[in-house]
C-alpha cells in the first residue's frame, strides 16, 4: 500500500492509496506463452515421443511472424478479445 503525503506541512496523517493494478504488457506475456509450451514440448519429446518437436517448431514460427509481421496469431487474439496493451511502440 501507498501512502500519500501533504505538501503544505499542515500536520495531516498520511493517507494510505489504493494503487491501480498493474497488467503485463503484450510482449512479456507471449514470451511466458512461448517459454512455457517450449519447455512443455521438451518434456513431452523425452517422455513421449519426439513427434512433439512439431510443437517447439509451431512456437518458433509463431515467434518469427511476430518478429517480421508485428503480430502473431496469440497476440492477435490477447489483443482484441482480453485486452492486453502492447508494453512497447512499433
Amino acid at each position: 500500500m501507498v501512502t500519500a503525503q501533504t505538501t503544505d506541512g499542515g500536520g495531516e496523517a498520511a493517507q494510505p492509496v489504493e494503487a491501480a493494478p498493474r497488467r503485463w504488457p503484450l510482449e512479456r506475456l507471449l514470451f511466458l506463452m512461448a517459454a512455457t509450451v517450449t519447455l512443455l514440448s521438451v518434456v513431452l519429446t523425452a517422455l513421449l515421443s519426439p513427434w512433439f518437436l512439431l510443437l517447439t517448431a509451431f512456437v518458433g514460427l509463431n515467434q518469427l511472424a511476430f518478429a517480421a509481421f508485428g503480430n502473431c496469431p496469440s497476440s492477435w487474439l490477447l489483443q482484441r478479445h482480453l485486452g492486453f496493451e502492447r508494453g512497447c511502440a512499433r
